[in-house]
């Protein structure tokens, strides 16, 4: 049964990482986000950027990735869902244009990486140095914390991978846009395409490592443990699944397991349990079988899509 959504829940250990710290109220102090449970978090936003840089690598590296596709930087996301990468997995808004066709919810989506316990702390002194030799050094400190087991869930909505929704209107009798009567999905790239993007997302999450500020302390996210679900439904119940006990996790099991879903399971800790190699390859095997939902009708670029949108038929003439 082709598959609706993919989720991938995992724990990471992290040693010694800041890897989601900001400057605080007093300037020179670099601190660490913390829940007020005294858990240290790496923000939603921080795990998708992490997720965009790996999927950014594998699809440079990939031999079967079209030539013209590639990842935008976070601040100048495109519209054109058919090459960049962002823009189909992690939508965007032209806030000068009017309309749902300048904006696109994005397929993906991320929890927080929180630790499992409470974490500890410490303050690392630094100076920041002057490098035009015009002040003397300033003291500076960074917030660590020492050793975290942090869970996270990423999930894909297979359906709105790179696809559109065009709507068709009764128009009333007085002239205005009307009633919603239809709707046409459109997809902007072939199917073979879709399907080695929805192989991209699985295998990102196998390889974070982006994190803000850590060069020089190789912080990584790669999982450890991992629960990936190939879902027949579009759901998210299984971000929580290292949160729950053993009932709750065999409930949920019974409950894909009814649906025709398949899932797998990873954890380098355990001798007796499947590796996390395993588990990401026998998904991406499986997903390979089985494919990915496709409910459109026809295949057209992002802008062609939309025809009230001229200007960024231009755009897209010219690039």
């Amino acid at each position: 049964m082709p598959i609706e959504s993919i989720l991938v829940a995992s724990v990471a250990p992290m040693e010694m990482h800041r890897a989601n710290s900001g400057q605080n109220e007093l300037g020179n102090a670099s601190a660490i986000k913390r829940r007020p449970d005294g858990r240290v978090y790496i923000s939603g936003q921080m795990q998708r950027h992490a997720l965009f840089e790996a999927i950014s690598r594998l699809n440079e590296s990939d031999p079967e990735a079209p030539d013209d596709t590639y990842v935008s930087n976070g601040d100048a996301t495109t519209f054109m869902v058919e090459k960049d990468l962002r823009a189909d997995l992690g939508g965007f808004m032209i806030t000068d244009i009017e309309g749902e066709p300048g904006r696109r919810t994005a397929p993906i989506s991320a929890t927080p990486a929180v630790a499992e316990e409470e974490s500890n702390t410490v303050r690392d002194l630094l100076l920041r140095l002057d490098q035009s030799g015009g002040s003397d050094p300033v003291p500076v400190t960074q917030e660590l914390s020492q050793q975290d087991q942090m869970r996270s869930a990423f999930h894909l909505d297979c359906s709105s991978l790179s696809t559109s929704e065009r709507y068709e209107y009764k128009p009333t009798e007085d002239g205005n846009r009307g009633l919603h009567v239809g709707t046409e999905t459109v997809r902007h790239v072939p199917s073979e395409e879709r399907e080695r993007r929805a192989r991209l997302f699985v295998e990102a999450t196998r390889y974070l490592n982006a994190y803000a500020s850590q060069a020089r302390n190789a912080t990584t996210g790669e999982p450890q443990k991992v629960f990936i679900t190939l879902d027949t439904r579009l759901s998210r119940k299984g971000a929580r699944y290292f949160t729950m006990d053993d009932t709750e996790q065999e409930r949920l099991k019974s409950e894909l397991d009814e649906r025709g879903a398949v899932y797998f399971e990873g954890d380098d800790t355990d001798e007796e349990a499947p590796s996390v190699r395993s588990a990401y390859e026998s998904a991406l095997n499986t997903l390979s079988d089985e494919g990915i939902v496709d409910r459109a009708q026809q295949t057209m670029d992002y802008a062609e899509t939309f025809e009230a949108l001229d200007d960024l038929e231009d755009f897209a003439e010219v690039e």
